[in-house]
């Protein structure tokens, strides 16, 4: 892994939290993106060699929903950034840890992502990320 890529944060309503987020971080949101197949809204934020991810659920099934609905807004996810999706992925199902994906899919911010279940990682739900190249 390189680097803690970005922080996700569950938010329930974006336009009330970008401006928040970018007095706290004395920055602006740089972007904006939807991902329909996760059933959220974006929104970034870069700090340092950082970023902090805004998620906002658009279904009523979205994970971002169920999230918010069981444990509130709040950290959701930790993201890490690495060279080689596929074999990162196959490294840690070797050692044992449960991937909630089979194959990487696309993600938000020009990435394509698999998460790792929460079971597996002491209860900290991780994304591994890569750019697309």
């Amino acid at each position: 892994m390189l680097k803690i890529e970005h922080l996700g944060i569950a938010v329930d309503e974006l336009e009330k939290s970008i401006p928040l987020f970018e007095q706290l971080l004395n920055t602006p949101c740089y972007k904006t993106e939807e991902v329909a197949s996760e059933g959220v809204n974006t929104a970034f934020f870069q700090v340092g060699e950082n970023k902090i991810e805004l998620l906002q659920a658009t279904t009523p099934d979205s994970p971002i929903r169920k999230y918010i609905d069981k444990k509130g807004e709040g950290i959701h996810h930790i993201a890490f950034e690495v060279d080689n999706i596929e074999a990162e992925m196959k490294r840690l199902a070797a050692l044992g840890f449960q991937l909630l994906h089979e194959t990487p899919k696309k993600g938000a911010d020009n990435k394509i992502i698999c998460f790792l279940h929460p079971k597996s990682t002491n209860s900290v739900l991780i994304e591994l990320c890569q750019e697309i190249r």
